[in-house]
């Protein structure tokens, strides 16, 4: 199951790289993908702490490294993150290791947390470049 989820993301990002141009505006390239818009920044004007992140997904996807970090940080660490992750699930399953044992022996909670901070960090930096 989790080399599936590890192939999906791969292949999300080849999909989103080659079907989805990412949006100008920096944030909005999951309505292309008919999803609604981010409800937070139309009611409110500022945006919501995902919002740039499918941008900067799809700007990694499409090898703009550099656009995809300075439009939203997080999406960046989510792109590569991905990626490391899935080259990880497979190179563990080739080796006959076994995934599930292993994800379980992380400390999840040390790394949610620090996911937490850095998704923190980049809403912060998101707001500052919409204001």
């Amino acid at each position: 199951m989790l080399l599936a989820m590890a192939s999906a993301v791969v292949i999300g990002m080849i999909v989103l790289g080659t079907f989805i141009s990412p949006d100008d505006r920096g944030y909005g390239t999951h309505e292309k993908l008919g999803l609604p818009a981010c409800a937070m920044m139309e009611i409110t004007g500022i945006p919501c702490p995902g919002c740039g992140v499918t941008t900067s997904v799809a700007l990694a996807a499409n090898g703009r490294f550099l656009d995809s970090f300075i439009n939203q940080p997080f999406g960046l660490l989510c792109a590569i993150g991905g990626v490391i992750f899935a080259l990880w699930a497979f190179w563990s399953h080739v080796r006959g290791r076994d995934i599930y044992a292993t994800v379980r022996e992380f400390r999840l909670g040390r790394w949610s947390l620090w996911l937490g901070v850095a998704m923190a960090i980049a809403w912060v930096y998101k707001i500052v470049v919409l204001a």
